[in-house]
Order: C-alpha cells, then sequence, then structure tokens
C-alpha cells in the first residue's frame, strides 16, 4: 500500500520540480528595468522640458542643446588642486556648469566664473543639486582673487585637446568662450553663448531643476 501511494505521489509532482519558474525569471527582469527607470526620470523629464513639452508662454531654451548626447569618457582624466588625478566623469550625479580656461583666468575668465557663481546662489534650496566647474587648460598658478572669491567651484586641470574634443562650439568661438552644461547622468546636455545674458541662463537652468525634482 505504501509503495502504490509513493508511486502516486512521483506522478503527481509538477515536471517543473527543481527549476526556477519562468514567471519569477521575467519579474526579475522587469523589476530592474522598473528601478533603471525610476533613477532616470528626474533627467528624462526635464529633457522632456525642452524636447516636447516646451515651457509655457511659448519659450524656448536660451542655451543650445547639444545633439546627439556627449557623455564625459571615463578616459578624461583631470587634476585636482591637491595635484590628485581622477576621472571627470567621478563628478556625475549632480548637474554641473562647467567653464573651460587659462589658469590665469582675464577678465573674461573671471565673468563666467562669477556668472556660475551667481546662477548656482539664485537656485535656493536647489543650489545643492549643483556643482561649478573650472576647468583648467595649463599648470600655471591661480590668482589669488579668484582663488579667494571662488572657493565652492571645482578646479581642475585638464588636457585642452581632450577638452576641444568633447565640448562643441559655435562657429568663430572655441571652448573658452562659453558655459557648458552636464546633466546628472554625465551627458553633455547645453551650450550658453559667448558673453552671455546670466539672467537667461538661470531661466534656463531653474525649468531644469524644477523639471526634473521628484515629487
Amino acid at each position: 500500500m505504501s509503495s502504490e501511494h509513493s508511486r502516486e505521489q512521483k506522478q503527481r509532482a509538477p515536471a517543473s520540480a527543481g527549476r526556477t519558474p519562468r514567471g519569477s525569471w521575467t519579474n526579475g527582469r522587469w523589476m530592474v528595468l522598473l528601478i533603471a527607470l525610476v533613477c532616470a526620470a528626474p533627467v528624462i523629464a526635464s529633457y522632456l522640458t525642452y524636447y516636447v513639452i516646451k515651457p509655457k508662454g511659448g519659450a524656448t531654451n536660451y542655451g543650445t542643446l547639444i545633439e546627439p548626447q556627449r557623455p564625459i569618457s571615463p578616459a578624461l582624466i583631470v587634476k585636482d588642486e591637491a595635484g590628485k588625478t581622477m576621472p571627470l566623469a567621478s563628478l556625475r550625479g549632480r548637474w554641473i556648469m562647467i567653464s573651460v580656461d587659462r589658469s590665469a583666468c582675464d577678465e573674461a575668465c573671471a565673468t563666467k566664473l562669477y556668472f556660475m557663481r551667481q546662477i548656482r546662489a539664485t537656485q535656493g534650496g536647489e543650489r545643492e543639486r549643483m556643482l561649478t566647474v573650472w576647468l583648467r587648460t595649463d599648470a600655471g598658478s591661480v590668482p589669488p582673487v579668484i582663488e579667494q572669491a571662488y572657493p565652492d567651484t571645482g578646479k581642475y586641470i585638464a588636457d585642452p585637446a581632450a577638452l576641444s574634443a568633447w565640448f562643441p562650439s559655435e562657429p568663430g568661438t572655441t571652448d573658452v568662450d562659453h558655459i557648458y552644461l552636464v546633466d546628472p547622468n554625465g551627458n553633455l546636455m547645453m551650450r550658453f553663448p559667448k558673453n552671455p545674458d546670466p539672467k537667461k541662463i538661470k531661466g534656463d537652468i531653474t525649468r531644469l531643476l524644477k523639471w526634473s525634482s521628484i515629487g
């Protein structure tokens, strides 16, 4: 009797015993995709603001959108003020305003740094989501007055050829003439014109921060 009962149990055992159910694998893949979409949602929303939705009143962006996207190359290595080398891509995670210029920092250079500092400061509580970065094209000394005026601006030495290859410029200009914006995913998103209007840059950045906020 017991042997017959044993045989019946074996016959009733599902053919898939010992195997991972296909449904579980499919659900796992969907979960990974969902997590990735949630993480990317803020930046996706900010791009939709400019590419699809367009701000109210018919206003358009002041800065020039970079197409196609240009991610920070892991090979783009910079040196910080302490002489430590690091990949520029390690700064990903926040919006980054970038200026490129010589360490001597002439009047035009100082103006760009001033604009970036003030634009970030006017974002109120959102300013912590932004970084201001000065990519220096040489290892010369930074004037003390500049060092003291912009302590919160990251100052890194970078290869000028690598920067020229990454940063697009307008006809008749170079990367030194512009302020650039990089999104939290490390993609070069926008270029502002030479001798820009800081109020218009602020308008673009305020909208981006608003549309990329969660909650």
